[in-house]
C-alpha cells in the first residue's frame, strides 16, 4: 500500500551536513508513524529517528540526538533526515520505513522487514 523511495546521499567530508529525503507513494502516507534506520557493512540495521503521523512528537537515537532531524511534510508525501555535524561512524545505507502497526514512537526502534514498509536505501559515506 505504501512504496519508498529515498534519496539524497552521497559522499561528504567530516563535520559537513547531508538531507535526506524518502518519498512515498499511495493515498495514505500521512496515517503512518515514520523511521529512518541505517544500516554499515558487516553490522545489524539500527534505529536512527522516528516521527509521528502529524509530526508532532519524535524520537532519536542517542548516538544521532542533537546532530540530525527527522521532519515530514504530509503534502509532499515525504518525511526528511537533516544530517549535521556528521562523522565517519554515521557511514551507513540508510532507510525509510513506514509502521504499518500503529507502534509507539519507542517501540519502532525494533521494526523488522517483516513489520513495516520499507525503502531500498541510499548510501552516506562520511570522509573523515
Amino acid at each position: 500500500q505504501v512504496l519508498l523511495v529515498e534519496s539524497g546521499g552521497g559522499l561528504v567530508q567530516a563535520g559537513g551536513s547531508l538531507r535526506l529525503s524518502c518519498a512515498a507513494t499511495g493515498r495514505t502516507f500521512s496515517n503512518y508513524n515514520m523511521g529512518w534506520f541505517r544500516q554499515a557493512p558487516g553490522k545489524e540495521r539500527e534505529f536512527v529517528a522516528a516521527i509521528s503521523w502529524n509530526g508532532g512528537n519524535t524520537y532519536y537515537a542517542d548516538s544521532v540526538k542533537g546532530r540530525f532531524t527527522i521532519s515530514r511534510d504530509n503534502g509532499k508525501n515525504t518525511v526528511y533526515l537533516q544530517m549535521n555535524s556528521l562523522k565517519p561512524e554515521d557511514t551507513a545505507v540508510y532507510y525509510c520505513a513506514a509502521d504499518s502497526r500503529a507502534r509507539t514512537l519507542q517501540a519502532m526502534v525494533v521494526m523488522t522487514s517483516s513489520s513495516g514498509y520499507w525503502g531500498q536505501g541510499t548510501q552516506v559515506t562520511v570522509s573523515s
